[in-house]
């Protein structure tokens, strides 16, 4: 097994769906899929699984757990080196946690990706749905396009080998409407990689190097953010509404 750790308990499979909600008409792409456990589960509702395991020890038992499943095509590959569906797709994915940065970056730019149903760390899954109350710079970049959410926990024991640490059901939806046009996108994207920089201690500070001061104290006092906010402290919505008043940096 290539660092991976199966997930061995029905109830943590039965949750996983449950928050996945395939549906009779939708194409899955699983991810990790290792001996089919999950696998089976998912076919039960899925109208359609494209199951990824690239160990061919698991994958060969992954075939033979879904020969008889007419609606699930066991691909024996890496899931990273796959072009997406041109479909709407929907993945979901007991991922190896050492891939998982790389997972949710081809999820992110997936354009035919509708939603990601993912089990990672917990330290992981709480830290970009904004749990612990601080927002990483990716969950903000791509809030307009990707709503992200922590979605319940599984205990360390549901799996074998047992890991070290309890796993969070991370949900991403891509919504249908961006919460921007997609012409204001890329100005928002530079606003948001401009206050993460860091420089001067506070999100106010960082962005006071490309904007008016007046324009910028109006717009925190909008917002009803303080001048001396970090810039993990900054909701997303409010994010959005500071871009609204002040625009893309100049």
């Amino acid at each position: 097994m290539l660092s991976q750790n199966l997930i061995v308990d029905r109830r943590a499979v039965d949750r996983i769906v449950g928050v996945a909600r395939p549906g009779p008409d939708d194409l899955i792409v699983e991810v990790g899929a290792g001996r089919g456990q999950l696998t089976r589960a998912l076919a039960a509702t899925a109208g359609r699984v494209l199951a990824y395991e690239i160990d061919p020890h698991l994958a060969a038992d992954l075939a033979a757990a879904c020969a008889r499943l007419g609606n699930v095509d066991c691909r024996p590959a890496d899931f990273l080196g796959a072009v997406p569906p041109a479909e709407p797709f929907a993945l979901v994915g007991n991922i190896p946690w050492a891939l998982t940065a790389r997972v949710v970056d081809r999820c992110l730019a997936a354009p035919t990706l509708t939603s990601a149903t993912l089990l990672t760390q917990l330290e992981y899954a709480r830290k970009r749905s904004g749990d612990y109350g601080r927002w990483t710079r990716l969950t903000v970049l791509s809030w307009p396009e990707i709503h992200w959410r922590l979605s319940g926990r599984v205990p360390r024991t549901a799996f074998r080998p047992v890991p070290g640490v309890d796993a969070g059901i991370l949900r991403l939806d891509r919504r249908g409407v961006p919460l921007l046009p997609a012409g204001s996108l890329p100005g928002y994207r530079s606003l948001v990689e401009l206050g993460f920089t860091g420089l001067g201690g506070s999100l106010h500070a960082s962005l006071r190097r490309r904007y008016p001061r007046r324009r910028l104290d109006a717009a925190f006092r909008a917002t009803r953010l303080d001048l001396d906010t970090p810039v993990g402290l900054v909701w997303p919505e409010q994010w959005l509404a500071l871009f609204r008043l002040v625009g893309p940096p100049t």
